[in-house]
């Protein structure tokens, strides 16, 4: 390397290395629309995750189409370190609105693989990438995006990859001096490193843990596929990954945390291993723990741009969230009258719904005050959070399960319906149902809340409001995971491997549905998997069945309505039909603790959530 490239190289990282205070005054330049919720909509429990396919329709154009430009521009020679000019160019993807609008956007810088050029990933599988992106945009699964796609190439890729390293390393000082500065100055860009992505696939992953090593200034999110770390030489990720790791940890040691890297690759790709070793050997570091890396998946994909299109719609939505408007999500307070949120005329005619239609059963003027029959620690900031969730997005959490016609014949049906906490589009689905003794729903304590932290670790979480009485209460569930199962593709969900959740007698009613014979005949049908899993909570039901399906069940040893050596019986039962089980008993807890905030409980939603994971 050239002596002039070195001395640019070196003034770039230590410009990287911020510290604390300069990183925060880095973010407080943002205006108050930037510091919005912009904290992800998905949180990573484990190192390795698997991917979720995109809704089918994703692959189809939608009417709502952004806008595709080549973007020229001037830059200079930093791999031979000539520092002579020369021209490039990159394309430019704008999402639907751009153009009549005065938003601005995030940025996705997009690298391509060798052999490819800047033309690639919007050319290749029929435009699938355009696709994913105006449907994405159009269901609000990300805020507007801007996306980039650079080259490396100095005319023609070299004949070999290997040998385009110093340019895959090179187009880092491009993007930093010529590209991104003409990008943000030409287009309406939000230029705060948090609204910034880097990723590339094969010798494009390269090129991004490059940009980790020298962008961290200008990028919080990094997207390396398919390739691992050079730094320290060619396959140097794989060959060396402790060496490789450190390398890295001292890069980003000042950086107290504020980055993000979501590594990706297919088990069947000829770099998956390079890439995981690599990213194996970062995790034993304090530095990159599940807060700052994590590792995705696909099984049986290849090294090819087909499976690049799934990461990229799984990693947009945790880097850029819709942002809610700030000023809903904080309308309702604990002061807030229950009676105010059930006549919000933004929920119409299913505000009712909200709290229990019979009314005998809970009390309280107040959110704060709000009490339930037969439940105990009722969290008010958590009810706060729901109805502000809910009031955030009333044009879409209510759905109907049931047809007017079926209402009209049946006015009980009125009282039923499923809200919906929207995960990662495309992941599995829950179903929740709250409890009440089958005389009423509990859903503010024992299915909103769970089906909200739900959906912020990436699923999709529907919370019922049945009928509560035996059969009814069974038909309803029956109707709605026939009603998820029809519209998956609509909703945004996977079909696959969902669970059915609930606690009291809303487990009874999960744990009966979650027999596959029981599905069957409730639902009439044949075509609908069987659950995953089931999750249970403090309920003394007995029945078991080679039929059941994998189940987790939570209690505490206090409950005077559900035995916990009831419930570890049935468990012990079905273990020894072969059927996956797990137990926890809790000590002191009474019944209906929901989700244990602030208890010995507290956390059992993500060893539930980890069980679900091993079913799939």
């Amino acid at each position: 390397m050239t002596a002039k490239i070195l001395a640019i190289l070196l003034s770039l990282s230590f410009a990287s290395c911020k510290s604390a205070d300069e990183i925060e005054n880095l973010d407080a330049n943002t205006t108050d629309d930037d510091n919005a919720d912009i904290s992800p909509a998905v949180v990573y429990n484990s190192l390795i995750s698997k991917i979720m396919a995109y809704p089918s329709q994703y692959s189809q154009a939608n009417g709502r189409s952004g806008t595709l430009q080549t973007f020229s521009y001037t830059t200079h020679d930093y791999a031979e370190g000539t520092d002579t000019p020369r021209q490039n160019s990159a394309m430019v993807y704008l999402p639907y609105g751009y153009d009549d609008g005065d938003f601005a956007c995030n940025v996705l810088y997009l690298v391509h693989g060798h052999y490819g050029d800047q033309n690639t990933f919007f050319s290749v599988h029929d435009n699938l990438l355009k696709n994913i992106l105006d449907n994405m945009t159009a269901n609000g699964d990300i805020a507007p995006t801007i996306v980039v796609t650079p080259t490396y190439n100095y005319g023609s890729p070299t004949q070999n990859y290997v040998d385009a390293d110093i340019y895959c390393e090179a187009l880092c000082l491009e993007i930093h001096n010529d590209l991104m500065p003409l990008v943000d100055k030409t287009f309406r860009t939000k230029t705060e490193r948090q609204h910034r992505a880097i990723g590339g696939f094969s010798m494009g992953g390269v090129t991004t843990w490059y940009a980790f090593e020298q962008l961290l200034a200008d990028f919080k999110y990094f997207m390396p596929v398919s390739g691992d770390c050079w730094s320290l030489g060619v396959f140097a990720g794989m060959n060396r990954p402790e060496a490789t790791a450190e390398h890295l940890a001292e890069v980003a040691k000042n950086y107290n945390g504020d980055f993000y890297i979501w590594a990706a690759s297919g088990t069947d790709d000829s770099a998956y291993r390079e890439t995981l070793d690599q990213v194996e050997a970062m995790a034993k570091l304090d530095v990159f723990s599940t807060k700052t890396m994590t590792f995705h998946e696909k099984d049986g994909a290849r090294h090819d741009y087909l499976p690049v299109m799934e990461y990229i719609y799984n990693a947009l939505p945790f880097f850029f969230p819709t942002v809610q408007n700030p000023q809903t999500m904080s309308h309702y307070t604990k002061k807030s009258k229950i009676s105010d949120v059930i006549a919000d005329p933004d929920f119409k005619d299913f505000g009712r719904l909200i709290f229990p239609v019979n009314k005998s059963y809970y009390s309280g003027e107040s959110l704060e005050d709000l009490r339930l029959t037969w439940y105990n620690g009722i969290d008010a900031d958590k009810t706060v959070e729901i109805v502000n969730y809910m009031k955030a997005n009333a044009d879409r959490v209510f759905i109907d399960i049931y047809t007017e016609a079926e209402k009209q014949a049946d006015p009980e049906k009125r009282n039923t319906g499923l809200f919906f906490f929207r995960g990662r589009p495309g992941a599995p689905f829950a179903v929740c149902n709250a409890g009440g003794g089958h005389v009423y729903v509990g859903a503010m304590h024992d299915s909103y809340p769970h089906a909200l932290e739900l959906s912020k670790r990436g699923y999709n979480a529907f919370a019922l409001i049945y009928r509560p009485d035996w059969e009814p209460s069974d038909e309803d569930l029956a109707r709605a995971v026939s009603y998820i199962y029809d519209h998956a593709d609509e909703l945004g969900v996977s079909r696959q491997n969902y669970s059915l959740w609930g606690g009291s007698a809303g487990a009874r009613m999960a744990a009966d549905m979650g027999n596959l014979k029981h599905l069957q005949g409730s639902t009439g049908r044949t075509d609908i998997p069987q659950a995953a899993a089931v999750v249970m909570q403090y309920t003394g039901y007995t029945a078991v069945s080679a039929d059941d399906a994998p189940t987790y069940v939570c209690v505490g040893t206090s409950d005077g309505i559900a035995s916990w050596q009831t419930m570890k019986n049935r468990l012990d039962a079905m273990s020894k039909l072969g059927i996956d089980t797990e137990f926890h008993a809790y000590e002191g807890l009474p019944h209906g603790f929901g989700l244990g905030t602030g208890t010995v409980a507290e956390g059992w939603i993500d060893d539930a959530v980890k069980f679900w994971e091993r079913q799939m």
